[in-house]
């Protein structure tokens, strides 16, 4: 093990940023009072997160009444899908065939309360058929739910379109826009969409804080019943240090998103670069991507293999999705674009930040290209 490891994971978290720390910590060490206390100390807790709504919602150009704050991304997706759906009559819920599991999870609750689910297929480089998903549409559509960009490959989806086709068909759309917010611009409006799922740990920001936008016409049962905080649709003393955080990192995302799109595509390219010499294929390179995603894979290299090895050589990636590594079963959404089981078992993703530097990706190609020679001697030795 070497004495630092570089941390090429940021798909799954981020570190939190000393500015979001600074902003918090009054919040964190001295008396606040809860917001929804009607003394002095109560009143500023409500004025500092109002505030902080304000913030989030011009970040992604919609009203601050529209921004109901959550315990994270994986809340928001369920409390859209479930929320949404329990004030329509069951019809069919269309998703990707790509989707994190805090949204097929749910969608398959609702396929036992008289939902249809059906899934709307991608191609070989995981970008949604929109032809696919007219057709589908066809049929009675209650609500569509497709993420903005890919937590695996990276590769963005045409949300703006399917939503056109949503409204056509009276759908409403709702997008996990996790991986996207902060990378690049995401605007609801121009999106045309009618919830939106954010999330506060993938942009420097605390973990345990996210956000459902949701479009005032919309109709949406309360996730949690109590005090009626959060416009009576999620009870609860609300996070005040973790919301201001969360408004701080948006705000910091925002102002940077240009410089790091350059710094970090400039650094997945050397990676790439690197990676085709070495003979990875990688997936979705054709596609639109997050500048700071590649997913890859070395023929006949165990995905979880190489991740263990690169560990223990300094270097922190994922075989996949952090937030579904309870399964040892091949991506499916690499599944879902064709890729082979046995290919997709090989599957390794790097998250990149501006953090992250050039000699780092240097160093990691070394310590790639030592790990691959060692492993394929090993399956020779084994053969």
């Amino acid at each position: 093990m070497t004495e630092k490891t570089a941390f090429f994971d940021h798909n799954s978290t981020t570190a939190l940023k000393p500015q979001v720390l600074e902003a918090m910590l009054p919040w964190l060490t001295q008396a606040t009072g809860n917001p929804t206390s009607r003394h002095v100390y109560g009143r500023n807790a409500r004025d500092a997160m109002e505030l902080a709504r304000k913030q989030i919602a011009e970040c992604v150009g919609v009203q601050a009444s529209q921004v109901v704050f959550t315990s994270g991304g994986t809340e928001a997706n369920n409390f859209a899908v479930k929320g949404i759906t329990s004030n329509l009559s069951p019809s069919q819920l269309l998703i990707s065939s790509i989707e994190h599991p805090c949204v097929t999870r749910p969608a398959q609750f609702l396929a036992w309360q008289d939902w249809k689910v059906a899934q709307i297929g991608v191609n070989s480089q995981g970008v949604i058929d929109l032809t696919q998903a007219e057709q589908a549409l066809s049929t009675r559509t209650g609500l569509v739910s497709a993420m903005l960009a890919n937590n695996e490959t990276g590769a963005i989806q045409p949300v703006a379109e399917l939503a056109k086709l949503a409204k056509a068909h009276g759908a409403l759309l709702h997008t996990d826009a996790v991986q996207a917010f902060g990378k690049i611009d995401v605007d609801m409006s121009a999106l045309g969409v009618q919830a939106m799922t954010i999330s506060s740990h993938k942009i420097g920001g605390p973990i345990g804080v996210g956000a459902l936008i949701i479009d005032k016409r919309v109709d949406i049962a309360p996730l949690l019943h109590g005090g009626g905080q959060e416009r009576g649709l999620r009870s609860g003393t609300e996070n005040v240090a973790g919301i201001i955080g969360f408004a701080q990192a948006a705000q910091l995302a925002m102002q940077s998103m240009a410089s790091r799109h350059t710094t970090v595509q400039q650094l997945r390219d050397q990676l790439e670069s690197g990676l085709n010499t070495l003979g990875a294929v990688i997936f979705a390179q054709q596609a639109e991507r997050l500048p700071n995603t590649s997913f890859f894979a070395i023929p006949n290299i165990e995905g979880e293999t190489l991740v263990t090895a690169l560990d223990k050589a300094g270097f922190a990636v994922a075989s996949g999705s952090a937030c579904s590594s309870d399964s040892t079963e091949p991506s499916h959404v690499l599944l879902a674009m064709g890729i082979t089981p046995d290919l997709a078992r090989g599957a390794v993703r790097v998250s990149l930040s501006d953090s992250n530097s050039s000699e780092e990706i240097t160093q990691f190609l070394a310590a790639l290209q030592q790990q691959v020679q060692r492993l394929k001697g090993f399956s020779a030795v084994a053969a």
